[in-house]
C-alpha cells in the first residue's frame, strides 16, 4: 500500500509553533522535545490515516470529515483528501474546543 502524503493546512504549523513557544517560556529543553514528538505522531498518519476517530464536537453538528489522533495532551485534527492527510489543527486537549475554534476564527 502506497503511503499517504502529509500537508499542513493553514494555521496547523502556526499551532505547533505556538505550542513550542508557550512551553519555551518555562523550559526551552521541554520545548525542543515537543516539535519532534508531534511531527513523529503526525507522520504515523501516512500509513493508517483512517484509524483516527471523528471529532465528537463536530460530529454532533453533522461534520464527519474531520478526524483526530492524540499525542497527549495535544489533539491533532486532520482531513483525508485524495491520498493526502491534511493537518487542520493541533491544540492542547485540555482547552475547550469552542474556545479553540473561536480563537482560530478571530486570527
Amino acid at each position: 500500500m502506497k503511503p499517504w502524503s502529509l500537508v499542513y493546512g493553514d494555521g496547523a504549523m502556526d499551532d505547533i509553533l505556538g505550542i513550542t513557544t508557550y512551553i519555551a517560556h518555562d523550559s526551552t529543553i521541554n520545548a525542543d522535545k515537543v516539535m519532534p514528538r508531534l511531527e513523529h505522531r503526525i507522520a504515523t498518519l501516512t500509513t493508517m490515516p483512517e484509524r483516527g476517530r471523528v471529532v465528537p464536537e463536530l460530529q454532533w453538528h453533522g461534520i464527519t470529515t474531520v478526524r483526530e489522533i492524540f499525542e497527549k495532551p495535544w489533539r491533532i485534527l486532520y482531513q483525508l483528501r485524495a491520498k493526502q492527510v491534511v493537518i487542520v489543527a493541533v491544540y492542547d486537549g485540555r482547552r475547550q474546543f469552542n474556545d479553540v475554534l473561536l480563537e482560530r476564527f478571530l486570527r
